[in-house]
Order: structure tokens, then sequence, then C-alpha cells
């Protein structure tokens, strides 16, 4: 049984490597920087890939949107909850395999990320845009994962504005005072709870029902290590138990898991030979 199988849903290929879901994957040359609306959110929904990156050599940072504070449970934790939240965080990734200094936290309000989009956004007051463009070229960011935004969460839903928007932008030639501009190779969308946007399947003819472009799939060791980081997340267990039951239904019949990505571009050119083709068939045009 492979470790790590990447079946693509449109060509049905099967690959035992990274490149199927990032064109071009260099091993240890290589800096995953993965955008997690909440603290929990990135092992949820990205855990595979994170392993996979991580046993290839890869750095992977993570960048945590939102503090965690609407996350209690009982009245008594509604005052010590961030602080909770950030040790579970730590203890969870140091023991998946990411150090601490590769954890940025930015700190923004539970239901509120949305309005931090952007750099500044109000007198004095600054949105996500300049820390999260600074840390990417910094870091020499190769790729990047975002959260699904469709039907999720609006911190979900402000996390993908914000990595998809920041990847490409990280390597323009602005405020270089910042940082180096350095360009992100690729980025791909993962999901934490909810079915991804219909759109690809739709533009590629592919059944709706399958809505990601790539399926992850891993042996069950690679579940049990992503499972005991879950659970390092005490203080979450109640917020989060539907969704721990709901990975009972990644198994596939030979014990293997899985996990569904969207790989997309974040800055699609406008191509104008369709419509030249369509003009010069019209005969009056």
């Amino acid at each position: 049984m492979r470790r790590f199988s990447y079946i693509d849903t449109n060509t049905r290929a099967v690959s035992p490597g990274l490149s199927a879901l990032f064109p071009g994957w260099d091993g240890k040359n290589e800096r995953l920087v993965v955008y997690s609306p909440h603290d929990d959110d990135a092992i949820l929904g990205a855990g595979y890939a994170m392993r996979a990156a991580i046993e290839d050599g890869a750095e992977v940072y993570i960048v945590i949107v939102c503090s965690g504070n609407a996350g209690y449970s009982t009245p008594e934790e509604r005052d010590i909850i961030v602080e909770k939240r950030r040790r579970e965080t730590l203890n969870c990734y140091e023991a998946f395999g990411i150090p601490r200094e590769r954890i940025t936290f930015l700190g923004f309000s539970d239901f509120s990320a949305l309005q931090y989009l952007g750099w500044n956004i109000a007198p004095a007051r600054e949105g996500h845009f300049r820390r999260c463009i600074t840390l990417l070229r910094s870091l020499r960011a190769t790729r990047v994962l975002v959260p699904n935004h469709y039907h999720e969460h609006i911190d979900h839903i402000a996390a993908y504005m914000m990595g998809a928007y920041d990847a490409p932008q990280s390597g323009d030639a602005f405020c270089v005072d910042w940082a180096d501009p350095y360009p992100v190779r690729s980025v791909a969308q993962y999901s934490v709870w909810a079915d991804l946007d219909p759109e690809d399947a739709l533009i590629a003819g592919r059944n709706t029902a399958l809505r990601a472009n790539l399926v992850l799939a891993v042996d069950p060791a690679v579940e049990r290590v992503v499972d005991t980081g879950i659970e390092a997340y005490v203080s979450q267990s109640e917020i989060i138990a539907d969704l721990v039951e709901q990975r009972k239904a990644r198994c596939l019949p030979d014990g293997r898991f899985i996990e569904v990505y969207l790989r997309f571009d974040p800055r699609p050119k406008l191509s104008f030979a369709p419509y030249q083709a369509l003009l010069s068939e019209i005969p009056d045009a």
C-alpha cells in the first residue's frame, strides 16, 4: 500500500508524487504556506498534504487568521480560550512536524476576518496584506494552500480571499521595501467540511459530484498522525465533534483514507483566441 497516492479526477491518472497537486514539485527546495482560518482548520482539511510535504523534505508554514476567541464551550473559558488554543496549536503542530517558529498568528477576531482584508482598512489601522505579503516574500514561499470559499464559514471565505490574492501578488514588483518580491509557483484549495465550488467541474465537463480535481489517498498510518494532532485541541472537542465524526467517511474499502483538493489559477489571464475564432466565423462581424 502506497503511503500517498494522488488521483486526478479528470484523467483518472494515479501518481505517487506531490507534483500531481503542485506541478513541478521539488521536495526539499519547496516552502509550502497554508492559510488556516482558525487554528485547527489546516490539520482538519489539509493534514495529508502537509504531512506529504514534510516527509518529502519541504518546509511547511501555517498562517492562522483568527484568534479563536469565540471557541469557548463554557463561560469560564471565555477569558482564557485564546491562550489555551494557542498552546494546543503549538502542541498539535510541533508533534505533527511543524516547529512553532513556522506558525504565524494574525490574531483577528473570530467571525470578523472579512473586515481585515487588504492593506489600510481604516485610519491608522492595517489589515492582513502587508504582513502576509512580507511573510510570503521573506519565506520565499513556493506553494500556497487556501481553504474552501464555497458555502463555508465567513472566516474561511476571508482566509481564501487573503491567500488567493496574496499568492500572485507576492511576486509583483510593488512595495519592494517590505521584502524582495518572490513568485509563488502554484496554489490549491482544501476543504474543511463543505463541498467545493462546482465551477471547475462544470468547465471540465466532470460530474459535479466530483468537485475536487485531485484526491489524495493515504495509508492508515498517515490518518493516525493527523488524528493525534487533532486530539491536541481538547478545548475544541465539542465544537469539532461533528467534523471528527465526519472523518470516518473518508475511509476506503481497502483501509486507506482520502482528502480532496482543487488546483486552480488565482490569476487567470484573459485569452482573446476564442473570441477571435468566433468573429472569424461570422461574416458580418
